[in-house]
């Protein structure tokens, strides 16, 4: 039976609200035993580091939440359960990033990038399962009025996101900065609205 949208909405506002402001407890008060405050709060850098990225990756995420939702009208069975897998990946984030946190600078960076990296991949590809459900069966979850190019572009540019979370996956085997630089565009990339990213796509083909 298909329901409105506006409490898988209103849910969902909630869990990344959540999310995000549990990044925060990460990045610990200094006690006055641990010797200068300002060295402490220096030696915390990969703590800063690793919260940036996870709240940029987070707001970018409830950005196309939101975005999604202006087209998605109605909802089914199927749409809860994608929109709830997306949250799962949502609510975990904070673990990745505590663990890479903890782990940058150390032996076991690459392997904390890749979970960090792994639990982005899982989203994307559930943001593109979820969107892509929604357009399937000539638009059956979309309002009356479907505005098919706006459609085309928020497509096209959610299409990069597993392959390019599975590159920066890759690109911590080999190199944790490299791989969390590009996070860091991957973010930015998101956060356009999707025909300035489609635009910039195209940019770059024409330049290959």
């Amino acid at each position: 039976m298909n329901s409105e949208t506006g409490r898988v909405e209103a849910f969902s506002d909630g869990v990344f609200a959540i999310a995000i402001t549990l990044l925060i407890l990460e990045i610990k008060i200094p006690k006055p035993s641990d010797g200068p405050l300002a060295l402490q709060l220096l030696r915390q850098w990969p703590s800063y580091l690793a919260f940036l990225i996870s709240f940029s990756f987070i707001g970018v995420m409830w950005m196309n939440h939101h975005r999604l939702f202006t087209h998605i009208k109605r909802c089914d069975d199927t749409l809860m359960v994608l929109n709830l897998l997306l949250l799962l990946g949502v609510t975990v984030v904070p673990f990745p990033t505590a663990v890479l946190a903890t782990h940058l600078g150390y032996g076991d960076q690459r392997t904390a990038a890749l979970l960090y990296n792994g639990v982005y991949l899982f989203i994307a590809i559930v943001f593109n399962l979820l969107w892509r459900y929604a357009v399937s069966r000539n638009h059956h979850l979309l309002g009356k009025e479907v505005d098919v190019a706006s459609v085309a572009k928020i497509s096209k540019q959610y299409a990069f996101g597993p392959l390019f979370y599975g590159l920066c996956a890759v690109i911590a085997g080999i190199s944790v900065p490299a791989s969390l630089a590009g996070n860091i565009v991957l973010a930015m990339f998101f956060a356009l609205p999707p025909t300035h990213a489609t635009n910039i796509v195209r940019s770059g083909e024409r330049n290959v």
